[in-house]
Protein backbone atom coordinates (compact mmCIF):
# COMPACT_ATOMS: atom_id res chain seq x y z
CA UNK A 1 0.00 0.00 0.00
CA UNK A 2 1.19 2.96 -1.09
CA UNK A 3 2.20 6.06 1.44
CA UNK A 4 -0.77 8.30 -0.67
CA UNK A 5 -3.16 5.71 0.03
CA UNK A 6 -2.66 4.92 3.48
CA UNK A 7 -2.87 8.76 4.19
CA UNK A 8 -6.23 8.99 2.30
CA UNK A 9 -7.28 6.47 4.79
CA UNK A 10 -6.54 8.25 7.83
CA UNK A 11 -8.15 11.03 6.22
CA UNK A 12 -11.46 9.48 5.70
CA UNK A 13 -11.46 7.72 8.85
CA UNK A 14 -10.75 10.93 10.45
CA UNK A 15 -13.87 12.74 8.78
CA UNK A 16 -16.00 9.60 9.28
CA UNK A 17 -15.30 9.70 13.07
CA UNK A 18 -15.64 13.60 13.63
CA UNK A 19 -18.75 13.41 11.40
CA UNK A 20 -20.42 10.72 13.59
CA UNK A 21 -19.45 12.81 16.36
CA UNK A 22 -21.03 15.78 15.07
CA UNK A 23 -24.10 13.78 14.26
CA UNK A 24 -23.84 12.60 17.91
CA UNK A 25 -23.95 16.02 19.30
CA UNK A 26 -26.88 17.52 17.04
CA UNK A 27 -29.46 15.03 16.99
CA UNK A 28 -32.00 18.06 16.18
CA UNK A 29 -30.46 17.75 12.67
CA UNK A 30 -27.37 15.32 12.33
CA UNK A 31 -26.80 16.46 8.83
CA UNK A 32 -26.26 20.29 8.34
CA UNK A 33 -24.55 20.75 5.00
CA UNK A 34 -23.70 23.00 1.83
CA UNK A 35 -23.57 22.26 -1.68
CA UNK A 36 -21.31 24.40 -4.20
CA UNK A 37 -19.67 24.44 -7.16
CA UNK A 38 -15.35 23.73 -5.90
CA UNK A 39 -13.46 26.92 -6.58
CA UNK A 40 -11.31 27.74 -9.19
CA UNK A 41 -7.80 27.13 -8.92
CA UNK A 42 -6.66 30.45 -8.10
CA UNK A 43 -9.85 30.98 -5.61
CA UNK A 44 -8.96 27.80 -3.26
CA UNK A 45 -7.02 30.31 -0.44
CA UNK A 46 -10.84 32.42 -0.22
CA UNK A 47 -12.75 29.32 -0.39
CA UNK A 48 -11.05 27.82 2.38
CA UNK A 49 -11.55 31.39 4.28
CA UNK A 50 -14.79 30.94 3.75
CA UNK A 51 -14.74 27.54 5.59
CA UNK A 52 -12.90 28.92 8.20
CA UNK A 53 -15.05 32.21 8.86
CA UNK A 54 -18.37 31.31 7.97
CA UNK A 55 -19.46 27.36 7.74
CA UNK A 56 -17.24 25.93 10.63
CA UNK A 57 -19.10 28.51 13.18
CA UNK A 58 -22.62 27.59 11.51
CA UNK A 59 -21.64 23.83 12.47
CA UNK A 60 -21.55 22.50 8.59
CA UNK A 61 -20.71 19.05 8.91
CA UNK A 62 -21.03 18.12 5.29
CA UNK A 63 -19.72 19.95 2.44
CA UNK A 64 -20.66 18.79 -1.35
CA UNK A 65 -18.25 20.10 -4.06
CA UNK A 66 -19.03 19.93 -7.51
CA UNK A 67 -15.84 19.40 -8.81
CA UNK A 68 -17.42 17.51 -12.48
CA UNK A 69 -13.87 18.28 -14.81
CA UNK A 70 -12.19 20.97 -12.67
CA UNK A 71 -9.32 19.11 -11.83
CA UNK A 72 -6.29 17.44 -13.06
CA UNK A 73 -7.71 14.03 -13.71
CA UNK A 74 -4.25 11.39 -14.22
CA UNK A 75 -6.48 8.48 -14.96
CA UNK A 76 -7.75 10.81 -18.08
CA UNK A 77 -6.66 13.80 -18.94
CA UNK A 78 -8.14 14.36 -22.21
CA UNK A 79 -11.30 15.10 -19.81
CA UNK A 80 -9.87 17.73 -17.76
CA UNK A 81 -11.32 21.85 -17.79
CA UNK A 82 -8.38 24.33 -18.11
CA UNK A 83 -6.51 25.56 -15.27
CA UNK A 84 -8.26 22.75 -13.73
CA UNK A 85 -7.53 21.94 -9.86
CA UNK A 86 -4.65 20.34 -8.34
CA UNK A 87 -4.12 17.10 -5.89
CA UNK A 88 -2.87 19.81 -3.95
CA UNK A 89 -5.31 21.86 -3.89
CA UNK A 90 -7.68 18.98 -3.32
CA UNK A 91 -5.44 18.56 -0.04
CA UNK A 92 -6.00 22.00 1.00
CA UNK A 93 -9.66 22.02 0.89
CA UNK A 94 -9.91 18.52 2.38
CA UNK A 95 -7.02 19.78 5.47
CA UNK A 96 -9.53 22.40 6.09
CA UNK A 97 -12.58 20.74 5.93
CA UNK A 98 -10.74 17.92 8.70
CA UNK A 99 -9.77 20.57 11.00
CA UNK A 100 -13.57 21.65 11.59
CA UNK A 101 -14.94 17.94 10.97
CA UNK A 102 -16.53 18.53 8.14
CA UNK A 103 -17.03 15.83 5.59
CA UNK A 104 -15.90 16.76 1.93
CA UNK A 105 -18.20 14.82 -0.44
CA UNK A 106 -16.65 15.62 -4.50
CA UNK A 107 -19.16 15.48 -6.99
CA UNK A 108 -19.24 14.82 -10.78
CA UNK A 109 -22.48 14.87 -12.62
CA UNK A 110 -23.26 11.31 -13.88
CA UNK A 111 -25.86 9.49 -16.31
CA UNK A 112 -27.65 13.50 -16.82
CA UNK A 113 -25.93 16.82 -17.01
CA UNK A 114 -23.52 15.78 -19.49
CA UNK A 115 -24.34 19.66 -21.47
CA UNK A 116 -26.14 22.70 -20.54
CA UNK A 117 -27.92 24.82 -22.93
CA UNK A 118 -24.90 25.16 -25.87
CA UNK A 119 -22.66 23.66 -24.28
CA UNK A 120 -21.42 20.06 -24.47
CA UNK A 121 -19.42 19.10 -21.16
CA UNK A 122 -16.08 16.96 -21.51
CA UNK A 123 -17.39 13.57 -21.56
CA UNK A 124 -19.76 13.35 -24.45
CA UNK A 125 -17.22 16.07 -25.97
CA UNK A 126 -14.16 13.69 -25.99
CA UNK A 127 -16.34 10.49 -26.29
CA UNK A 128 -19.33 11.50 -28.36
CA UNK A 129 -20.40 7.65 -28.48
CA UNK A 130 -21.60 7.74 -25.27
CA UNK A 131 -24.58 10.09 -25.87
CA UNK A 132 -27.54 8.49 -25.53
CA UNK A 133 -28.79 11.08 -28.27
CA UNK A 134 -26.42 11.82 -30.66
CA UNK A 135 -28.20 13.29 -33.27
CA UNK A 136 -29.19 16.33 -31.09
CA UNK A 137 -26.75 18.51 -31.62
CA UNK A 138 -26.22 21.32 -28.66
CA UNK A 139 -26.19 24.55 -31.38
CA UNK A 140 -29.73 23.37 -32.10
CA UNK A 141 -31.54 22.08 -28.98
CA UNK A 142 -35.03 21.48 -29.89
CA UNK A 143 -35.74 18.40 -28.70
CA UNK A 144 -36.36 19.04 -25.03
CA UNK A 145 -39.81 20.39 -24.63
CA UNK A 146 -39.98 23.11 -22.73
CA UNK A 147 -40.37 27.45 -22.76
CA UNK A 148 -36.85 27.75 -22.60
CA UNK A 149 -35.63 24.74 -25.04
CA UNK A 150 -32.95 23.88 -22.60
CA UNK A 151 -32.13 20.27 -22.10
CA UNK A 152 -29.22 18.39 -20.11
CA UNK A 153 -28.16 15.40 -22.54
CA UNK A 154 -27.32 11.81 -21.17
CA UNK A 155 -24.91 9.22 -21.40
CA UNK A 156 -25.83 6.30 -22.38
CA UNK A 157 -26.16 3.59 -19.17
CA UNK A 158 -25.73 0.52 -21.80
CA UNK A 159 -22.72 1.86 -23.26
CA UNK A 160 -19.78 -1.26 -22.60
CA UNK A 161 -16.73 1.28 -22.11
CA UNK A 162 -18.78 3.50 -20.46
CA UNK A 163 -18.32 2.98 -16.98
CA UNK A 164 -14.63 2.32 -17.41
CA UNK A 165 -14.27 5.95 -17.67
CA UNK A 166 -16.83 6.67 -15.20
CA UNK A 167 -15.09 4.52 -12.82
CA UNK A 168 -11.98 5.72 -13.40
CA UNK A 169 -13.10 9.76 -12.66
CA UNK A 170 -14.82 8.49 -9.17
CA UNK A 171 -12.24 6.74 -7.66
CA UNK A 172 -9.62 9.35 -8.88
CA UNK A 173 -11.41 12.25 -7.60
CA UNK A 174 -12.39 10.57 -4.49
CA UNK A 175 -8.49 9.40 -3.47
CA UNK A 176 -7.80 12.79 -4.31
CA UNK A 177 -9.88 14.56 -1.57
CA UNK A 178 -9.87 11.44 0.83
CA UNK A 179 -13.57 11.30 0.66
CA UNK A 180 -15.29 8.19 2.23
CA UNK A 181 -18.69 9.41 -0.32
CA UNK A 182 -19.11 10.53 -3.43
CA UNK A 183 -22.31 12.53 -4.91
CA UNK A 184 -22.92 11.06 -8.08
CA UNK A 185 -25.92 14.25 -9.45
CA UNK A 186 -28.42 12.20 -11.53
CA UNK A 187 -30.51 15.09 -11.74
CA UNK A 188 -32.79 16.67 -14.69
CA UNK A 189 -31.95 13.11 -16.64
CA UNK A 190 -34.56 13.98 -19.50
CA UNK A 191 -33.19 11.74 -21.83
CA UNK A 192 -33.10 7.67 -21.09
CA UNK A 193 -34.51 4.96 -22.90
CA UNK A 194 -34.34 7.18 -26.20
CA UNK A 195 -35.62 5.22 -29.33
CA UNK A 196 -32.39 6.14 -30.97
CA UNK A 197 -30.19 5.01 -28.87
CA UNK A 198 -29.50 1.13 -30.10
CA UNK A 199 -28.92 -0.43 -26.85
CA UNK A 200 -31.41 1.29 -24.68
CA UNK A 201 -34.59 1.52 -26.75
CA UNK A 202 -37.69 0.21 -25.67
CA UNK A 203 -36.49 -0.57 -22.33
CA UNK A 204 -38.09 0.29 -19.09
CA UNK A 205 -36.88 3.81 -17.90
CA UNK A 206 -37.27 3.39 -14.01
CA UNK A 207 -35.73 -0.06 -14.73
CA UNK A 208 -32.52 2.19 -16.53
CA UNK A 209 -32.28 4.91 -14.24
CA UNK A 210 -32.05 2.59 -11.55
CA UNK A 211 -29.66 -0.23 -13.01
CA UNK A 212 -27.35 3.19 -13.35
CA UNK A 213 -28.28 4.03 -9.25
CA UNK A 214 -26.96 0.43 -8.62
CA UNK A 215 -24.37 0.12 -10.63
CA UNK A 216 -22.50 3.23 -9.10
CA UNK A 217 -23.71 2.30 -5.72
CA UNK A 218 -21.90 -1.25 -5.94
CA UNK A 219 -18.64 0.14 -6.81
CA UNK A 220 -18.23 2.66 -4.39
CA UNK A 221 -19.63 0.41 -1.72
CA UNK A 222 -16.68 -2.54 -2.55
CA UNK A 223 -14.29 0.49 -1.86
CA UNK A 224 -16.71 1.48 1.80
CA UNK A 225 -17.77 4.70 -0.06
CA UNK A 226 -21.38 5.94 -0.10
CA UNK A 227 -23.39 7.58 -2.65
CA UNK A 228 -25.43 10.41 -2.85
CA UNK A 229 -27.84 11.66 -5.78
CA UNK A 230 -30.34 14.12 -5.72
CA UNK A 231 -33.96 12.89 -5.56
CA UNK A 232 -36.09 14.55 -8.38
CA UNK A 233 -36.43 11.41 -10.72
CA UNK A 234 -37.62 9.28 -7.83
CA UNK A 235 -40.83 11.58 -7.75
CA UNK A 236 -43.52 11.08 -9.70
CA UNK A 237 -44.24 14.92 -10.99
CA UNK A 238 -47.60 14.69 -12.42
CA UNK A 239 -48.93 12.71 -9.17
CA UNK A 240 -47.58 14.66 -6.82
CA UNK A 241 -48.17 18.01 -8.93
CA UNK A 242 -43.92 18.62 -8.56
CA UNK A 243 -43.49 19.37 -12.01
CA UNK A 244 -40.91 18.03 -15.01
CA UNK A 245 -37.79 19.89 -13.27
CA UNK A 246 -38.20 18.95 -10.02
CA UNK A 247 -39.93 15.77 -10.61
CA UNK A 248 -40.21 12.58 -13.30
CA UNK A 249 -42.12 13.07 -16.36
CA UNK A 250 -40.54 10.42 -18.30
CA UNK A 251 -41.25 7.53 -15.68
CA UNK A 252 -38.36 7.32 -13.92
CA UNK A 253 -39.64 7.22 -10.49
CA UNK A 254 -40.56 3.96 -9.87
CA UNK A 255 -36.72 3.89 -9.67
CA UNK A 256 -37.41 4.21 -6.02
CA UNK A 257 -37.94 1.11 -4.86
CA UNK A 258 -35.19 -0.60 -7.24
CA UNK A 259 -31.95 0.89 -5.33
CA UNK A 260 -30.32 0.15 -2.22
CA UNK A 261 -31.36 1.79 0.97
CA UNK A 262 -28.29 3.42 1.94
CA UNK A 263 -27.89 5.91 -0.50
CA UNK A 264 -28.36 9.52 0.61
CA UNK A 265 -30.90 11.43 -1.21
CA UNK A 266 -31.06 15.13 -1.27
CA UNK A 267 -34.00 16.40 -1.83
CA UNK A 268 -33.96 19.78 -3.67
CA UNK A 269 -37.06 22.40 -4.18
CA UNK A 270 -36.60 25.63 -4.42
CA UNK A 271 -39.96 27.56 -5.05
CA UNK A 272 -41.64 26.21 -2.38
CA UNK A 273 -40.78 24.06 1.53
CA UNK A 274 -42.24 20.99 0.05
CA UNK A 275 -42.58 17.55 2.26
CA UNK A 276 -41.44 14.92 -0.16
CA UNK A 277 -38.38 14.20 2.35
CA UNK A 278 -41.10 12.43 4.11
CA UNK A 279 -41.96 10.38 1.32
CA UNK A 280 -38.03 9.14 0.76
CA UNK A 281 -38.06 8.29 4.52
CA UNK A 282 -41.33 6.25 4.49
CA UNK A 283 -39.56 4.61 1.28
CA UNK A 284 -36.90 3.51 3.57
CA UNK A 285 -34.07 6.00 2.35
CA UNK A 286 -31.98 8.55 4.17
CA UNK A 287 -33.00 11.68 3.14
CA UNK A 288 -31.65 15.74 3.45
CA UNK A 289 -33.76 18.57 2.30
CA UNK A 290 -32.42 21.36 0.22
CA UNK A 291 -32.69 24.86 -0.72
CA UNK A 292 -31.60 27.91 -2.55
CA UNK A 293 -31.90 31.03 -3.15
CA UNK A 294 -35.70 32.00 -0.67
CA UNK A 295 -34.45 32.99 2.26
CA UNK A 296 -37.64 32.17 3.83
CA UNK A 297 -38.57 28.78 2.18
CA UNK A 298 -34.83 27.94 2.49
CA UNK A 299 -34.96 28.33 6.74
CA UNK A 300 -38.28 26.89 6.75
CA UNK A 301 -37.04 23.49 5.13
CA UNK A 302 -34.88 23.41 8.29
CA UNK A 303 -37.60 24.31 10.74
CA UNK A 304 -39.29 21.62 8.66
CA UNK A 305 -37.03 18.47 9.17
CA UNK A 306 -36.38 19.25 12.82
CA UNK A 307 -39.92 19.20 13.04
CA UNK A 308 -40.76 16.06 11.58
CA UNK A 309 -37.81 14.49 13.47
CA UNK A 310 -39.44 15.45 16.68
CA UNK A 311 -42.83 13.88 15.62
CA UNK A 312 -42.32 10.79 13.23
CA UNK A 313 -41.85 7.50 14.80
CA UNK A 314 -37.88 6.56 15.07
CA UNK A 315 -37.29 4.86 12.19
CA UNK A 316 -38.43 7.24 9.88
CA UNK A 317 -36.95 10.04 11.78
CA UNK A 318 -33.42 8.56 11.76
CA UNK A 319 -33.60 8.98 8.01
CA UNK A 320 -34.91 12.58 8.11
CA UNK A 321 -31.19 13.19 8.13
CA UNK A 322 -31.06 17.29 7.72
CA UNK A 323 -30.73 20.34 5.83
CA UNK A 324 -27.92 20.81 2.91
CA UNK A 325 -28.14 24.42 1.07
CA UNK A 326 -27.16 24.63 -2.36
CA UNK A 327 -25.42 27.22 -4.24
CA UNK A 328 -25.57 27.54 -8.60
CA UNK A 329 -23.50 30.07 -9.07
CA UNK A 330 -19.60 29.10 -9.28
CA UNK A 331 -17.73 29.76 -6.07
CA UNK A 332 -15.85 33.10 -6.64
CA UNK A 333 -19.23 34.30 -7.86
CA UNK A 334 -21.17 33.30 -5.05
CA UNK A 335 -18.40 34.71 -2.68
CA UNK A 336 -18.20 37.80 -4.34
CA UNK A 337 -21.87 38.24 -3.68
CA UNK A 338 -21.93 36.67 0.00
CA UNK A 339 -19.39 39.49 1.20
CA UNK A 340 -19.92 41.88 -1.05
CA UNK A 341 -17.10 43.02 -3.10
CA UNK A 342 -15.80 44.34 -6.86
CA UNK A 343 -18.92 44.08 -8.99
CA UNK A 344 -21.40 42.39 -6.77
CA UNK A 345 -20.29 45.54 -4.03
CA UNK A 346 -24.44 46.69 -2.99
CA UNK A 347 -25.91 44.49 -5.57
CA UNK A 348 -28.95 42.36 -4.15
CA UNK A 349 -28.40 38.55 -4.47
CA UNK A 350 -31.22 36.35 -3.85
CA UNK A 351 -28.61 33.22 -3.57
CA UNK A 352 -26.05 34.96 -0.99
CA UNK A 353 -28.98 36.14 0.57
CA UNK A 354 -30.67 33.01 1.32
CA UNK A 355 -26.91 31.02 2.58
CA UNK A 356 -26.45 33.65 5.03
CA UNK A 357 -30.10 33.33 6.60
CA UNK A 358 -29.07 29.78 6.77
CA UNK A 359 -26.23 30.14 7.97
CA UNK A 360 -26.95 32.23 10.27
CA UNK A 361 -29.85 30.42 11.63
CA UNK A 362 -27.42 27.44 12.12
CA UNK A 363 -25.11 29.52 13.97
CA UNK A 364 -28.07 30.12 16.84
CA UNK A 365 -29.27 26.49 16.74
Amino acid sequence: MSIKSVIAGLFSLLAVSVSSLAQEQDSALPIRGFAIEAPSQRGVDAFVRFIEEELAPAKINLLILRVDWNFAYVSHPELRDEHPLTAADADKLAAACSRHGIRLVPQVNLLGHQSWATQTHALLRVYPEFDETPSVKTENYTKWPNPERLYCKSYCPLHPDVHRVVFDVIDEICDAFHADAFHAGMDEVFYIGEDECPRCHGKDKSELFAGEVNTLHDHLAAKGRQLMIWGDRLLDGRTTGLGEWEASYNDTWRAIDMIPKDILICDWHYERADLSAVYFAMKGLPVVSCGYRDPEISVQQIKDMERFRTQAPKETADRLQGYVHTIWSSAGQFLRSYYGTGEHRGRRDGSAEAAKAVLSYLKEH
